[in-house]
């Protein structure tokens, strides 16, 4: 019998990731190319299948492939489209499932892209063999994927699960892509630690801090760990507050589904204690007695591309 793979695409707000899985979840070949480069969806299809279509030939052309997984911002599992995504280019509806599996001759399932992460890590990462927790992905903004009995949640219409969106402050920060004020996302994303950082600079012209030594432009929330790495208290500061606010919404889910562990990733995970350190403490500290020490926040052991990608290649096999 002869071998047969499945594609994993994972698209986020600023990079698409893709690869060649075998049935041992073992990513054989792998590439990206950047989302929002294209002002419209067909551009960004003849720049995957520019780099994915030799991928496919590779491996034996497309009758060797059981099929494409992606996940995607406000992908639709039932329906096979994107629709809305606050941080992509692509406005209103997308059949991405169709145009897909006309682009490549190859059928073509979808997810939400942190809920593909979360099958991922529950295949073959840190969430190995547990049946009841989150997935939290801490990047350009903040995806979630759910998994209650060992299945993920997607609710009545396909998009259960977008706990980036929850308001976590009342009347509080606008989210440019959504027209929310006050969710988890614009302050628990790479940019909206970068906008606590802006809003901290600007309310504080006398605090001395070395990120003063940066533009805005520059300002990033890698210039800020690097910052606060240094024991730059400002920066230090920001990351506080923004494991405060991450602690307080874990706090809340953990309430919702009593999971066994919430597994984090994402670029902001590289802060390492800077960020786990106050959002712990914030979350056991906002937790029923029932709920303290109980639940376990993990970081996710798959290589931060990886576990979307072979979530989205689970779709389909």
């Amino acid at each position: 019998m002869k071998e047969t793979f499945a594609i994993g695409i994972d698209v986020g707000g600023t990079n698409t990731k893709f690869g060649v899985v075998n049935k041992k979840g073992q990513i054989l070949v792998q590439d990206r190319i950047k989302t929002n480069e294209k002002e419209n969806v067909e551009g960004f299809i003849e720049d995957l299948a520019e780099k994915l279509q030799p991928m496919i030939d590779q491996y034996g052309g497309k009758e060797n492939f059981v099929g494409i997984g992606m996940g995607a911002p406000n992908a639709n599992y039932y329906k096979g489209t994107i629709e809305y995504a606050a941080n992509l280019k692509w406005k209103g509806i997308i059949p991405m499932a169709e145009i897909l599996e006309k682009k490549f001759g190859i059928v073509a399932r979808l997810t939400n892209d942190a809920n593909a992460a979360a099958v991922g890590e529950m295949k073959y990462g840190a969430a190995k063999n547990m049946k009841d927790f989150i997935t939290i992905t801490l990047g350009t903004g903040v995806g979630s994927g759910i998994i209650i009995d060992g299945k993920i949640v997607l609710g009545h219409n396909g998009f259960a699960g977008e706990l980036g969106h929850v308001i976590v402050r009342y009347n509080g920060r606008l989210h440019k892509g959504t027209g929310l004020k006050g969710s988890l996302e614009s302050y628990a994303s790479a940019s909206g630690l970068r906008d606590t950082a802006i809003e901290l600079l600007q309310r504080n012209p006398e605090t001395p801090s070395l990120l003063r030594n940066y533009s805005i432009d520059e300002l990033t929330s890698e210039t800020v760990f690097l910052c606060a790495k240094q024991g730059d208290k400002l920066a230090n500061n920001i990351f506080e507050f923004t494991g405060k606010i991450l602690g307080e919404a874990l706090a809340t889910f953990v309430l919702f589904s009593a999971p066994e562990a919430i597994v984090l990733f994402g670029g902001l995970t590289k802060a390492g204690d800077l960020i786990m350190k106050p959002t712990r403490q914030a979350m056991e500290a906002n937790l029923l007695q029932v709920f303290k020490n109980q639940v376990k926040i993990l970081y996710s052991d798959l290589k931060e591309a990886d576990a979307a990608i072979l979530g989205a290649s689970a779709l389909v096999w």
